[in-house]
This record gives structure tokens, C-alpha cells and sequence, in this order.
């Protein structure tokens, strides 16, 4: 394992000779594995090694065991380290934190695993300035890798999510991608190195250990040796992910600063392939956004639909105050002035509704059984008598098709809708009960059944 993460550092340049380190530590195998191989590579590629531990205060004496054992683990396994030619490399120092996640989840209004990670990365980077650490490395591995893979392809994604990890984005590295979960675990016993288990890694209630103990195993079973090869076609992709975007960067750059926004010409992502205008259109949102690109499928694709039309004017609400304007030949992403509310009230069966931030249209229609998305589904007519659209509330369930039963919330977190998003999606009612959700789906309770009569809803930004 060890010639495998040293050969990825460097093909990958991950580790640049006189950086410092910062090595994420739960206690678990993987970090462990990753602590200790990065612990014995630090002196052959030239880098000062640290190590930082989050206590999430989630599991009770569990949580505590765990940084009582990553304290003892790096003062016993990473003290100086004498080399043959003398010198003596220093000690590896440890930076600990804790914080109240459950609590902090109930304050800010989101679920527990998004409220642990911004936690987690928020000390991991004031531990990293505390300790001159110019990268933060964390232990995810191959089998991670097509985990996330896996998952992003059962919820719909493109080029960008079936690249699964990314080796390095901004300061945060991950040296283990490439080291399937088995190397690790050979490579602690072979050194008699101990760690900790987590029992939450046991609860299929999660969707990754769903896809970990149930969906990976039968693929491997069917194909022995999937999960190396899908990491390698990841590889591809991402290769595939960087030329493009180096494609949509150069159209990008072509923007000018214009009244606190940004202008561009439309012609010029009007003409570009769709695969490079959306990514230009993306980092062109990002830049407005200090980085974030977090912009759904349905306002990327009425923006390049903005470009492309014939009239001289139109305007699209965008998610971060965010104003699209197109202006004769300009293109126009400018600040607006307060979030636009969504608009409560019955929906036309069939018929059309603009609700504020959205458009929705209701076709009837006989369902062929094509495959429903989170903006366009069909709703059994039968049972959909009449229907009203409404912001989300507390207590809101929702159980979409082949998927168990969650709180909209949930949902909404785990598909990683943008917070600023989920007040003002659509939820649709009909008889006291949710229906479906914009940007989920339908209710399978009110899913339109294949070869009957259905209601065809289409929800887009408003123009």
C-alpha cells in the first residue's frame, strides 16, 4: 500500500516537496492507514506532517473513546523518527476539537450529516492555520470513490459527479484514492496497527452503507474486479471533466465586469456545443458566487435557453439574489434585490401557474411509462383530483418511487438541494397530503401508473 499512495503523490503532484500537511484522523482504519503511510513518506517526498481529530459528539462514550484513542495512537506511533543518515524528523504534532453537532443541526435547521461535515472542515482549516498547514489530507479510498460514483448515477448526474473523488480540490487532498479498502486493511495487519470501528457504519439507514453492504458486493459478484475498474473509468472522466472545462473557461474569460454583475456576449454561449456553454454559464455563476457552482440542471438549462432565443430582452431568477437579464446582444448576471417569496395557491388542472421564483405547467396526457424526474413527472389523474402548491412545513413526508419514506427536509438534504432553495420549492398538496416536490418527484402514492391518464407537470425558473 505504501508504494501505491507514494507513486499516486507524485504522479498526482499532491504533496509538493516543502509543504506542511494536516492529516484528518477519526481513528478509523482509513484515516489510521493514511496517518501512518503519510507518517513514513513524509521524509523520502520532503513534507512536514501535523494530524487533527473532531470529536462530533454524536455517539455518546463511543465519540470519546475514539480521540482518547487518536491521542494515543500519535504519541505512541508517530513520535521522532530517526533516519539513517541521522536526522531526526520531529514529532507529529495533534490538534483536537469538538463541538455539539446534534445541537448545532437543531438550531440551524439541517440535517445532522451536513451540519457534522461544515463543522468538521471549519476546525479542520483553523487547525491547519494554527499549524502553518497549506493542505488538509483525508482518508477517502478507492471503495469511497465508487460509492460516491455509484450513488451520484443512481440519482441522475453528469460528467462532473461520474468522476466521482477528485484527487485534490483547493487545499483539501485525498492521498488514499487510489487504495482499495482490503489494502488497508491488509497493510494495518501486516503492521499490527490498531484503529476504531464506528457502529454508524453498520445502519443501513444510510444511503452510502446501503450502497456499501448491499448494491457493491452483488456487482462485484457479478463482475469480480468492478470497483478498480469503475475507479479507472472515473480517472477517464475526469480527464474528460478537465478538457472541457478548460474549453468553457476560454468562453468564460470573455465576460466583463458590468454593474456589480457580470456581461457576456450571448452569441457567444449561444453558439458553443451545450456540454461547454452550461460549464461556461456554471463558472461564470461561481465567480459571481465566490466559487460556488452549486446552480440546478433546470435554471443552467432556461439560462442557455435565455442565449439562444430570438427576443431582444427576458429575465430569469437565479438562485443567490441572482438576476439573468438578457439585453438586446448582452447577457447580463447581476444582484437582485431580496429573494422572491413563492406564491401559495390551486393549481389549474390542467393548466399554467407562475408562483413567484417558478413556472408550473399541468398537461393532460396518457403516462407511457418514460422515467419522472424532480422537474418533470406525471401524477395519477384518478387520484390527483385537484392540486395546491405550497412552501415545505414541518412534519412533510414524502416516499418517492422504489425509496423508503423520509421528511422532505431529509430529502432534500440528502438529493443536496441548495439551502437557499428549499423554502421556496413547490410542494404539491392534494387532499392534506403531499403529492410531490419540485426538484424530488412525486408521491409514489400519486405516481401516474403506466398506460393511464396523467397529470404532466413541468416546473421551470421564471422568465
Amino acid at each position: 500500500m505504501l508504494k501505491t499512495v507514494e507513486t499516486f503523490i507524485r504522479q498526482q503532484d499532491l504533496i509538493p516537496a516543502g509543504s506542511t500537511v494536516l492529516c484528518a484522523v477519526s481513528g478509523g482504519a482509513d484515516s489510521i492507514a493514511m496517518l501512518h503511510a503519510l507518517y513514513q513518506l513524509r521524509s523520502r517526498l520532503g513534507f512536514r506532517l501535523t494530524a487533527a481529530h473532531y470529536n462530533h459528539r454524536l455517539r455518546g462514550a463511543e465519540s470519546d473513546r475514539d480521540q482518547r484513542f487518536v491521542e494515543q495512537f500519535v504519541q505512541l506511533c508517530c513520535g521522532e523518527q530517526r533516519q539513517r543518515d541521522g536526522t531526526v524528523l520531529p514529532a507529529v504534532p495533534l490538534y483536537t476539537g469538538s463541538g455539539d453537532v446534534a445541537g448545532q443541526a437543531r438550531v440551524r435547521g439541517t440535517g445532522v450529516e451536513e451540519t457534522a461535515r461544515d463543522m468538521r472542515y471549519a476546525f479542520l482549516r483553523q487547525a491547519a492555520e494554527e499549524a502553518g498547514a497549506n493542505l488538509i489530507a483525508t482518508a477517502h479510498t478507492a471503495n469511497d470513490n465508487v460509492e460516491t460514483i455509484l450513488f451520484h448515477l443512481a440519482r441522475g448526474s453528469g460528467l462532473r459527479g461520474l468522476g466521482g473523488i477528485p484527487p485534490r480540490r483547493e487545499d483539501i487532498v485525498r492521498p488514499l484514492l487510489t487504495v482499495t479498502r482490503q489494502q488497508v486493511e491488509d497493510y494495518l495487519t501486516r503492521l499490527c496497527l490498531p484503529h476504531m470501528e464506528d457502529s454508524s457504519n453498520q445502519n443501513d439507514d444510510y444511503t452510502r452503507n446501503r450502497i456499501r453492504h448491499q448494491v457493491l458486493p452483488v456487482l462485484e459478484d457479478i463482475s469480480p474486479g468492478f470497483a478498480a475498474r469503475l475507479v479507472d473509468t472515473a480517472a477517464r472522466l475526469q480527464e474528460d471533466e478537465r478538457c472541457l472545462t478548460d474549453l468553457a473557461r476560454a468562453l468564460a474569460d470573455r465576460a466583463v465586469p458590468a454593474q456589480e454583475g457580470l456581461s457576456i456576449n450571448a452569441a457567444v454561449i449561444a453558439s458553443a456545443p451545450d456540454p461547454i456553454a452550461i460549464r461556461a454559464l456554471r463558472l461564470l455563476l461561481g465567480r459571481l458566487w465566490e466559487g460556488d457552482q452549486n446552480c440546478s440542471a433546470a435554471h443552467l438549462t432556461a439560462l442557455l435557453r435565455l442565449c439562444r432565443g430570438g427576443a431582444p430582452s427576458g429575465q430569469i431568477y437565479l438562485p443567490h439574489n441572482t438576476n439573468a437579464r438578457r439585453s438586446y446582444e448582452q447577457l447580463l448576471l447581476l444582484p437582485r434585490l431580496g429573494p422572491i417569496p413563492l406564491e401559495e395557491g390551486a393549481m389549474p388542472l390542467p393548466g399554467r401557474l407562475d408562483c413567484g421564483p417558478w413556472h408550473v405547467s399541468c398537461g393532460k396526457e396518457v403516462y407511457t411509462g418514460q422515467p419522472q424526474g424532480p422537474w418533470d413527472f406525471w401524477l395519477d389523474r384518478e387520484h390527483v383530483p385537484s392540486l395546491e402548491l405550497r412552501s415545505r412545513r414541518t412534519g412533510d413526508r414524502l416516499s418517492l418511487p422504489g425509496r423508503l419514506g423520509k421528511t422532505v427536509k431529509k430529502w432534500m438534504i440528502e438529493e443536496k438541494l441548495p439551502r437557499f432553495q428549499r423554502d421556496v420549492l413547490p410542494v404539491f398538496q392534494c387532499g392534506g397530503q403531499v403529492a410531490a416536490v419540485a426538484g424530488l418527484g412525486p408521491d409514489r402514492a400519486f405516481a401516474a401508473q403506466a398506460n393511464r391518464e396523467a397529470w404532466h407537470i413541468v416546473i421551470s425558473p421564471a422568465e
